[in-house]
């Protein structure tokens, strides 16, 4: 049997003695050792790359967001006759195996309800989806990300079967507590009741319910979970996990009278999930999900022992407001006070995914009368709004419910003039950021709000995950006129060029340039120092005019750079730089 290294061993040994007392260790890395050698010569199969480049470029996408015509006839059928992983394959070889080499697979597994997020089993792959074997060919053109759901479950699940029937070894699988406790310092992303009545084989038990009564929270205190999902976890990277992302992490552990939220016992099984993960492949990589103010949300990097990549949650925000109000000051200054990840780590950068976009991560980042108006504003547009309940029991703002290119819409759902090219100003900035972009399937297929969704689902979320017609799409994409046509060519046009600057490594150094209230500028090195790209924007709907005087120290003479983004040079006014509405430059100098 394959046996750890002594200093992983270690290190496990003393996590395990952190959080379960000095006894548990010496049944639980045998145990471990045994998983490890059940999954070892499968993992070894996936060489994943030792670390990343400017040329990893992830889409986001559920198994089933792009259907064949059978696909959605069958939906109440029965399994349909071709699987949607299948369908998703076609359309990614075709269309995007020369711009992205990740795709993420949003929960592709049996589930109950949240489209995939309350997972009855984490082993099978969901008939319409298809098999394992379609995961396996969907992985022979691109790298793949898997969602590991490890706070909480589906009630259906066979776990959660035993645990109401008090049956070995899943009686003490989750968390039942005494709703007469004070549990008022909770902190919520949600406004659902915290404890579900739940009736068992032992009497009515009041389960821990995060997220929804649904999905019922493992307790991790039983260091019999902690195995299980190790075993999980091992399982997804022998089946090609090259980035793993653990959802919803930051709710895993809990304790009476605190937040149960980003407690140390949290923190220290990340960092055991990192220990076994580098002993196992060295080249798989953990990515944490923490929905939360920006501070907390990247402590999940630790000392650089914990997850590998973070999502930078303040972005997405951000970057709407910004683009929303034509001032980039918000976005500025905390682009100027973002610190760079530890060795060996980096952002996960987006700006749209299943969920909604939080409001959470702009708490301290922008004004309260400047947060309530862009949810008025979003509001207005066809958003809705979706709540949480803070400590004080009152359901305040926790997500804005929209597609992200529908997001730049006037109010009344009418198509904005410059709709456009406001969301590729917003796609273009997060492409040139430091870290690696994880680009939504609806943001590259210009996909609209979807509200007949939301009707049929009664759920907000509904309203950003679309499931195209394949038939469509593609017909979609042969009009030239279309947004769909327009905005994927284009985007994917930029990727390419993204993919080709070595400036745009992901730990090519990032500064920000002080420069007008509505104009951003962004400066990336490359590693090997040389490469220079200057990246500006304008953020408003009218000309802006960068003095010489400003951008000369930086980028030289105009002589002396090149504007890669496009083949023509950027307008010139005297001894200004013209940048015209929401033009996007990258302005690239060798040194």
């Amino acid at each position: 049997m394959k046996k750890l290294p002594a200093d992983t061993i270690s290190q496990i040994v003393t996590r395990l003695n952190f959080l379960y007392g000095e006894e548990v260790a010496e049944w639980f890395i045998p145990e471990l050792e045994q998983r490890i050698q059940k999954y070892q010569k499968a993992i070894d199969k996936h060489h994943f790359k030792s670390h990343w480049d400017e040329k990893d470029v992830t889409l986001i996408s559920y198994g089933d967001s792009i259907q064949s015509s059978s696909q959605q006839e069958s939906t109440n059928q029965g399994t349909p006759e071709k699987a949607s992983l299948q369908t998703l394959k076609e359309f990614a070889d075709k269309r995007l195996s020369d711009y992205f080499n990740v795709i993420h697979l949003l929960p592709i597994f049996p589930y109950t309800s949240d489209d995939g997020f309350s997972v009855a089993d984490y082993r099978v792959i969901r008939s319409d989806l298809g098999t394992w074997d379609d995961v396996d060919k969907l992985g022979e053109n691109f790298n793949l990300m898997f969602d590991f759901v490890l706070n909480h479950c589906s009630r259906v699940s066979l776990y959660f079967s035993d645990f109401r029937a008090d049956r070995d070894p899943y009686k003490d699988f989750f968390i039942y507590e005494d709703p007469n406790k004070d549990w008022s310092h909770v902190v919520r992303p949600r406004s659902t009741p915290l404890l579900t009545d739940i009736p068992t084989h032992s009497g009515i038990r009041h389960v821990w319910t995060t997220f929804s009564a649904d999905q019922v929270d493992l307790n991790y205190k039983n260091p019999k979970v902690l195995l299980e999902m190790l075993d999980i976890l091992l399982f997804y990277i022998s089946q090609g996990s090259r980035i793993t992302r653990l959802d919803a992490i930051a709710f895993l552990w809990k304790e009476e009278g605190t937040s149960c939220l980003h407690l140390p016992q949290t923190h220290e099984v990340v960092k055991l999930l990192r220990d076994v993960t580098d002993a196992v492949s060295p080249g798989a990589i953990l990515l944490t999900e923490t929905n939360v103010p920006h501070e907390e949300n990247i402590s999940y990097f630790g000392e650089g022992d914990e997850a590998q990549m973070v999502y930078q949650f303040s972005l997405p925000p951000l970057l709407l407001h910004a683009i929303h109000t034509s001032n980039t000051l918000y976005l500025y200054e905390w682009l100027k006070h973002l610190t760079p990840p530890p060795e060996g780590c980096t952002y996960f950068n987006f700006t749209a995914s299943h969920d909604g976009i939080g409001v959470r991560p702009l708490e301290g980042l922008i004004p309260e009368d400047e947060l309530k108006q862009l949810l008025e504003d979003m509001r207005a547009g066809g958003a809705y709004i979706s709540t949480r309940k803070n400590v004080e029991g009152k359901n305040v703002p926790y997500e804005i419910n929209v597609t992200y290119f529908d997001a730049f819409r006037n109010p009344g759902n009418q198509s904005a003039p410059w709709q456009v090219a406001r969301f590729l100003l917003s796609q273009t900035v997060a492409l040139s950021m430091r870290g690696i972009p994880g680009i939504y399937i609806h943001s590259l297929l210009a996909t609209p709000n979807d509200h007949e969704h939301v009707e049929v689902t009664g759920t907000t979320r509904s309203i950003n995950r679309h499931q195209w017609n394949i038939d469509e799409l593609e017909a979609l994409l042969e009009v030239p006129e279309s947004s769909t046509h327009l905005l994927m060519n284009e985007y994917l046009r930029r990727i390419k060029v993204r993919c080709e600057q070595a400036a745009f490594h992901p730990d090519a150094t990032q500064d920000v340039l002080d420069l007008d209230d509505k104009v951003l500028g962004v400066v990336r090195v490359s590693l090997d120092c040389k490469q220079k790209i200057v990246a500006l924007y304008n953020f408003s709907k009218v000309n802006q005019y960068l003095d010489d005087a400003k951008i000369r120290p930086i980028l030289g003479e105009p002589g002396q750079w090149k504007n890669v983004l496009y083949d023509v040079e950027p307008e010139r006014e005297g001894n200004m730089l013209v940048l015209k509405p929401y033009a996007c430059l990258w302005l690239a100098v060798s040194v």
